[in-house]
């Protein structure tokens, strides 16, 4: 089952909890922005459009699969910000050591997915320098109201990173995130949480 039909469905037993009076318009199944109108008009917690909810740009998709995969991967030992595996997502960064991985997981999803970060692939150790490279390269998308990111786009907050794995239908974002509790995990923040997004596709 596609994205689209997950939400399609989700919209379509939000209706039946509705009062009749309150109900939008029946949607037609496939029937893209006009789903997405009659989601919000059915009183969705965040606005939606037909671009930027659903389906992942072409390099999001391959960063998103490469994030996916990674689920579970955690440091040896708990708190040692280090193990064999957290040492490959090193390498997809100049200059990298043993510290807080968030970006270079980020980084090294990026590369596998075959676009790496930075003016010349370098990769970053520091949220703060990927952010400013995504402002330089026009990728950095800030918060705001009606801004919704894509699944792939990277979740920008204050010294933390991840991937936008999907938007819920109250406008809250699902994650993957690198050194979070020690390991590569799904997580979920309100919306308006993050400072911004980087646009991956």
């Amino acid at each position: 089952m596609s994205v689209v039909e997950v939400i399609e469905r989700i919209a379509e037993l939000r209706a039946g909890l509705i009062p009749a009076a309150l109900k939008a318009p029946p949607v037609a199944p496939g029937s893209g922005a006009t789903f997405f109108a009659a989601l919000q008009s059915a009183g969705a917690a965040a606005p939606l459009t037909a671009a930027s909810a659903i389906a992942p740009g072409p390099g999001g998709a391959g960063l998103l699969a490469a994030a996916q995969r990674e689920v579970g991967v955690a440091e040896q030992p708990p708190g040692s910000n280090d193990a064999p595996r957290i040492a490959q997502y090193r390498q997809a960064t100049a200059g990298s050591g043993v510290g807080p991985w968030c970006a270079y997981f980020t980084s090294w999803a990026a590369r596998e997915a075959g676009m790496p970060l930075g003016e010349s692939g370098q990769g970053f150790g520091s949220v703060d320098a990927l952010n400013a490279w995504a402002q330089r390269a026009g990728r950095a998308v800030p918060n705001g109201p009606g801004v919704v990111p894509r699944p792939g786009d990277l979740i920008v907050w204050d010294e933390h990173i991840g991937v936008v794995e999907s938007v819920l239908p109250d406008g809250s974002v699902q994650t993957i995130e690198g050194n979070s509790s020690d390991q590569v995990a799904r997580r979920t923040h309100e919306g308006g949480s993050a400072l911004g997004y980087v646009r991956m596709g």
